[in-house]
């Protein structure tokens, strides 16, 4: 007598093969994340620190994912060595004076490296090669220097309202030629004054021009500035 219905034996096979299906969609996955199914070669590189840097995390080169983060290993209290494994096809254009940093996805996203152009003329980075690093800026140093920057837009602000309440106060040089009127005042007149000097002065000129006694000197400099006025002419109408 059968135990099992045959309803029963449909769903075990439905069951068994979704298994299979997700396993293989699984190691799928897994494979191209890891280049699996890609010709790989490593690289590698050493940091101070790699703020959050994990295994499996994207290689980016040019802004193209091109490999993932091998292994991450303590060398000693001062040196962090990252493996890389890049996609073989990218080889050509990765040189070894190429220099990796450590970028993240958006603001908040996950850690990245990030390789640089190289020189047009240096060489390719071979199998196994070291290349240069750039140690990344921490979120806690940038966050310092926005609060000390923040904090000196407050005081210069607070020293601007202070020069500014004085000015308005009549305090000091410019608030007393601001809210004093007989500074503004005495400064008008003297403008006035001036005028009325340059224009007496011009009078007095002009009669000095018709005085007997002056009217030769008058008459020599109006005639040496005719003659250097038509020396200048003469080289413009050769030209």
């Amino acid at each position: 007598m059968e135990t099992h219905t045959e309803k029963f034996k449909v769903r075990l096979g439905l069951f068994v093969a979704g298994g299979l299906v997700l396993f293989v969609f699984t190691i799928f996955i897994i494979g191209k994340q890891k280049n699996l199914f890609n010709p790989i070669y490593t690289l590698n590189s050493t940091f101070r620190n790699v703020s959050g840097l994990q295994v499996g995390n994207n290689i980016r080169f040019a802004g193209i994912n091109v490999g993932t983060v091998d292994n991450i290993a303590i060398v000693n209290d001062s040196t962090v060595k990252v493996m890389m494994t890049i996609k073989k096809e990218v080889k050509k254009f990765i040189k070894n004076d190429s220099e990796v940093s450590i970028g993240s996805e958006g603001l908040i996203g996950d850690k990245l490296l990030v390789i640089s152009q190289g020189g047009a003329s240096s060489p390719l980075a071979q199998e196994g090669e070291h290349l240069a690093s750039k140690e990344p800026v921490e979120t806690s140093e940038i966050i310092s220097s926005i609060k000390l920057t923040a904090g000196n837009a407050e005081v210069i602000s607070y020293e601007l309202a202070e020069i500014m309440s004085k000015i308005n106060g009549g305090n000091g040089t410019l608030g007393r030629l601001i809210q004093d009127t007989t500074i503004a005042e005495n400064l008008n007149q003297t403008i006035v004054n001036l005028k009325k000097s340059s224009k007496g002065l011009d009078e007095n000129m002009n009669a000095a021009k018709h005085n007997f006694l002056l009217r030769g000197y008058f008459k020599k400099k109006e005639k040496a500035a005719e003659e250097k006025a038509l020396e200048r002419k003469k080289p413009d109408e050769k030209k």
